[in-house]
């Protein structure tokens, strides 16, 4: 029986380890191609540039976010567990400023949408 649960732990460890690099790579790819395009819009002198890359960067955050949530799964020491929720706390807060800069963002440049 033991061997069993070594064998399903070795496999749900394998399972959130993937799973997590999935999410990390998918918030960097994000990240990325936000800050490429916003480079774009840069150039082109576009007024929604920082609408944008805020939107792009929160996005991207809640992918992090979702990888460091599930690789709590696997922790198994207190002192990991403290700094794993050291990074969520800070991720949740800067995904909480972000989102108020998109709203502060659209509702300046809601004058320029309506001319």
């Amino acid at each position: 029986m033991e061997e069993v649960y070594q064998t399903a732990e070795s496999i749900l460890r394998y399972i959130v380890e993937f799973s997590t690099l999935l999410l990390e790579f998918a918030g960097i790819c994000i990240l990325v191609h936000t800050g490429v395009k916003s480079f774009i819009l840069w150039i082109k002198k576009n007024d929604a540039i920082r609408l944008e890359l805020a939107q792009g960067i929160a996005l991207a955050l809640e992918f992090k976010l979702g990888g460091e949530v599930l690789r709590t799964v696997v922790v198994r020491d207190w002192a990991e567990l403290g700094i794993l929720g050291a990074i969520i706390t800070l991720r949740a807060v800067l995904t909480f400023l972000i989102h108020w800069e998109i709203k502060n963002e659209k509702k300046a440049l809601e004058p320029d949408i309506k001319e």
